[in-house]
């Protein structure tokens, strides 16, 4: 399948500016970039869909740019709704080394990846206003999505004039490394229509450019970190098992959707992987294949191993065969308290677990209590480190679901 069909048949191409994209895509090998704020120290599953577009361009032949906007991110693009703070330099430094390290990672070294800060540096007020700010009507600018739903409430001049940097970022790419597309998520449609027009208008030259919709939940809600959803790519921020009981989660109106966004399965491979899973949906292929794909390409065989291993574990309650590093991924987030040798009568009552020696004598007579997987009824069994996960922890369990981490005291 050539490169521009099977973009479409994802749906990965939402806007397009520039003439026959078509024929470009499928035609000689030419340099695109794509660029990304540095807001975190680590990217999340939305820009995840960006890379996994990018990656596909760099397997058809095309040469990936990936830009980090050291400048960009000292000033903030504008939100719908409000201002984004401004972050230091430090922090934004730091940003930019943890994003380049995973977008390295992600393109096996073959990516280039460059930042916008080492060419706006030195760039002064009255440059800027002549080489970009001249070319630009404010007409034009008002015009814009994201600028035209902030007038109600207010813009600051710095947002207003963001989508003037972008866009020279566009202009500075072209000249100095022949970049001659750029492709982001729709949201940024207008930024990288400001650049096709600088260029136009100081060059001459035509450039393309193409958008991919946004990515969305289930709900309805984009994946970001102004959402409160994020996924992060870091796996020590969102850990493989955390990433892996989020995709076999996903919901079956869209996992055929994140399968052609996601992975770089084919046509035929998708479409057979569907047409089994609606056979018998409660086995979750697509979703269990979803998963592979993702955790695989950004963590590796061994993590997403490691993913399964824990979810099979946890769901058999089998909990004495997992480590503890693989106990400590698994119950990321759970309650957990330090405790000293003593009663499985003490242990439930001192750390909360129970109300009273009354209630946990009920939960204990209910079977409602397990100790690493093992259901326990002895109120005085003694509950110590030869009992514990190496040593160190205990996990316990009260009902079906509250799930409970006591790590042993040690002198």
């Amino acid at each position: 399948m050539k490169l521009y069909d099977d973009l479409m048949y994802r749906g990965l191409i939402k806007d397009v500016a520039g003439e026959d994209l078509e024929k470009k895509l499928n035609g000689e090998s030419f340099s695109f970039y794509w660029g990304t704020d540095p807001t975190a120290d680590s990217l999340h599953i939305g820009h995840y869909s960006s890379l996994v577009t990018a990656k596909r361009l760099a397997n058809y032949g095309h040469h990936p740019i990936l830009l980090v906007g050291g400048a960009t991110g000292l000033i903030g693009d504008p939100r719908p709704t409000s201002e984004r703070e401004i972050i230091s330099f430090d922090t934004v430094q730091r940003n930019i080394e943890g994003i380049t390290k995973q977008v390295s990672q992600m393109f096996d070294g073959k990516a280039e990846v460059v930042n916008n800060y080492d060419w706006m540096k030195d760039m002064d007020l009255i440059t800027f206003l002549r080489e970009v700010g001249k070319y630009i009507n404010v007409n034009y600018m008002l015009d814009k999505d994201i600028i035209r739903r902030r007038l109600e409430t207010g813009i600051t001049f710095a947002e207003f004039t963001y989508t003037l940097m972008q866009g020279y970022d566009f202009l500075h790419l072209m000249e100095e490394k022949n970049v001659t597309m750029q492709v982001e998520g729709s949201d940024q449609w207008g930024n990288i229509t400001t650049g096709i027009d600088l260029i136009s208008k100081k060059t001459g030259k035509n450039v393309y450019g193409f958008t991919m919709p946004l990515i969305l939940d289930a709900s309805g809600k984009k994946f970001g970190k102004s959402e409160g959803n994020a996924l992060w790519l870091d796996k020590e921020k969102t850990s493989s098992y955390e990433l892996y009981q989020y995709l076999i989660n996903s919901d079956d109106s869209k996992v055929e959707e994140y399968l052609k966004v996601f992975t770089f399965l084919s046509k035929e491979e998708i479409e057979d992987i569907m047409k089994n899973h609606v056979k018998n949906p409660e086995n979750r292929l697509a979703q269990k294949t979803l998963a592979k794909e993702i955790i695989t390409d950004l963590h590796g065989s061994l993590e997403y191993s490691k993913a399964v291993n824990i979810s099979e574990a946890l769901f058999s309650g089998d909990i004495k065969k997992l480590s503890l590093s693989e106990i400590e991924e698994g119950f990321k987030g759970v309650p957990n308290f330090e405790f000293e040798a003593c009663s499985l009568i003490d242990l439930l009552v001192n750390n909360k677990i129970a109300s009273s020696k009354r209630e946990a004598r009920e939960f204990l007579n209910a079977g409602s209590i397990t100790i690493n997987g093992e259901k326990v009824n002895d109120e005085s069994m003694i509950i110590d480190k030869n009992l514990a996960i190496e040593s160190k922890v205990v996990v316990i369990r009260k009902g079906k679901k509250k799930y409970y981490l006591g790590i042993i005291k040690h002198d």
